[in-house]
């Protein structure tokens, strides 16, 4: 599959899943650059731009060992946007992962074959 955008693939680079969609990415061909939210950093806007497109429900994993470690009135707590995007930039692992983005508006979370290789037919064409 030839890519014809450079797509961003955000999340944390120890992540099963992580790992599952860059080979992914790689074996299709597909260029992409990565994003580390431990290493390169979270920009509070970015994050907000990411809510913005994608809720802030859908984007906290509350899945995850970290979201469990939180006591109960932490995580009640985080009821809102604005609550969950302090969180979110405290702790970056409470991002649900991965986040693919085409720069052009669009974004796509989590990871399956089947969505990648739709998502990026449709950005393509």
């Amino acid at each position: 599959m030839d890519s014809k955008s450079l797509f961003k693939l955000y999340g944390i680079k120890n992540c099963d899943t992580i790992k599952k969609a860059r080979r992914w990415l790689e074996e299709q061909g597909v260029a992409y650059q990565f994003h580390d939210y431990r290493a390169d950093g979270l920009d509070e806007q970015l994050l907000r731009d990411f809510v913005a497109r994608l809720g802030w429900e859908p984007l906290l994993n509350t899945r995850g060992t970290t979201w469990r470690k939180l006591d109960e009135a932490q995580r009640n707590a985080c009821d809102n946007a604005d609550a969950a995007i302090a969180l979110m930039l405290e702790q970056p692992a409470m991002i649900k992962r991965p986040l693919l983005d085409d720069g052009k508006g669009h974004a796509l979370l989590g990871f399956s074959s089947e969505s990648y290789q739709q998502f990026i037919t449709e950005v393509n064409s």
